[in-house]
């Protein structure tokens, strides 16, 4: 079922006249649900995503109004952005603490509400040395990989509870929006998802602001804190995986790439480190190959994805707008916001050709998705106008023997079927806006 809807905030601003401008805020009622259903549980929420995707306002507005309206008094709920300078003496642990003190005076419970945390000193030991005050429920923001689910287990022992916040999907976006969603959809596979790209009302605005975050904000960041050297070499590797989305690769590919087409030599070690950075950063999302037949990974190839196709289009000067690649990496992220473990599959059909030798042919499922025990295998067509199409969609997908449901998605605005075959077929919008659309 949908989450209820909760209000929506209006952001002011003002103008370079002067004038005050209103925002709509957009709904993120997922999250914010989430960290809802996690008030008092004990352990530590942490908010992880890439930057200027909205963990901030979603914390310090949206999750800060609801406690407000829970009865929560203010000045039991203590909140501190890391990275405003306002607070930086606060990232020494030895003024933290002295602070945090004189703040909670009585033996009810405070709302700790950190930003950007791993800008704190030794946050691991503070943050566990916190939690184990009775009185203190912990939330706290970050915007790398320290703050994966895996990590998490590590570094907080088992005592954090994680809330991964993707830029705005399709549903968000169109919370906001009055257009029809074929002419909303054209924004959105342009410009992506980031909040901030909303409220720019011309497309220089937006496409300056995005190329401009990538330079300023993810790129140096990333340069900064891997200490990279040969900026121009990482620069060129991002370019190439946002021209390849959805294709099959790795770093030897990659390598091989850069020897064919830029006469340059990366080593694979070297690609291999730049990957797992853009990872790190959240920018890029791993997508495994998996045998569905045989019931294992394959680590020969792999596809990449970007968290927010505006960025990568941004990367590439908005030069390949390739709509159903980018659809497919829509396609993806979307199932990651729904909570999917998603892989890529790969089924093996085996026969003999017509001189009786033994032949084997693969086929890829573009997505095989995996919540718990919920399973569905999802394809990707861009258009489907005919019956010959349909076919070539549906057989990587009878290949699959089991139950599990099998969907694919189309570009085209039609209405859901179900072919005679078991395979199930939505049109993009419908399976985009409806957050039920995988059980129809």
């Amino acid at each position: 079922m949908s989450l209820p809807y909760f209000t929506i905030f209006a952001l002011y601003k003002n103008d370079i006249n002067g004038k005050n401008i209103k925002y709509d805020m957009i709904k993120r009622d997922l999250y914010l649900q989430q960290l809802i259903t996690g008030t008092g549980n004990g352990l530590i929420k942490i908010i992880t995503g890439i930057r200027r995707c909205g963990k901030s306002f979603l914390l310090f507005n949206l999750f800060y109004k609801h406690l407000i309206e829970s009865g929560i008094p203010s000045d039991h709920i203590i909140k501190i952005a890391f990275d405003d300078w306002g607070f930086r003496n606060l990232c020494d642990p030895n003024e933290l603490m002295p602070f945090l003190n004189a703040q909670m005076v009585d033996n009810e419970m405070y709302y700790l509400l950190f930003d950007e945390v791993q800008l704190l000193g030794e946050f691991v030991p503070v943050l566990n040395g916190l939690l184990r005050r009775d009185n203190v429920d912990i939330y706290v923001t970050g915007s790398n990989s320290r703050f994966l689910a895996t990590d998490v287990v590590t570094e907080f022992r088992g005592r954090g509870d994680q809330i991964h916040v993707f830029p705005l999907s399709f549903a968000e976006f169109m919370s906001v929006d009055s257009r029809h969603p074929f002419d909303a959809w054209r924004d959105y596979y342009t410009y992506g998802g980031l909040p901030q790209v909303r409220m720019l009302d011309t497309d220089k605005k937006k496409a300056d602001y995005l190329k401009n975050l990538y330079s300023t904000v993810y790129f140096a960041d990333i340069l900064e804190r891997h200490n990279i050297k040969n900026k121009e070499e990482f620069g060129e590797l991002v370019k190439v995986v946002g021209s390849s989305i959805g294709s099959p690769t790795n770093p030897r590919k990659l390598s091989n790439t850069f020897k064919s087409t830029k006469n340059t030599t990366i080593s694979q070690p070297t690609i291999s480190k730049y990957l797992s950075y853009l990872q790190d950063a959240f920018i890029l999302d791993k997508s495994i190959r998996y045998d569905v037949k045989g019931k294992k990974y394959i680590n020969t190839l792999s596809k990449y994805y970007f968290s927010d196709v505006g960025l990568r289009n941004a990367i590439l000067d908005f030069r390949q707008q390739e709509e159903n690649h980018i659809m497919e990496n829509i396609i993806y992220n979307e199932l990651c916001v729904r909570g999917f473990n998603v892989d890529v599959g790969v089924v093996e059909r085996r026969g003999k050709d017509k001189n009786g030798k033994d032949t084997r042919k693969q086929y890829e499922i573009d997505f095989v998705a995996n919540q718990g025990s919920k399973r569905y295998y999802v394809q990707s067509a861009f258009i489907m106008p005919d019956e010959a199409k349909e076919q070539q969609e549906s057989a990587s997908l009878l290949e699959v023997s089991d139950s599990f449901k099998k969907i694919i998605v189309v570009k085209d605005n039609i209405k859901p079927k179900r072919n005679e075959q078991g395979i199930f077929t939505i049109g993009l919008f419908d399976f985009l806006l409806n957050p039920d659309s995988l059980d129809l």
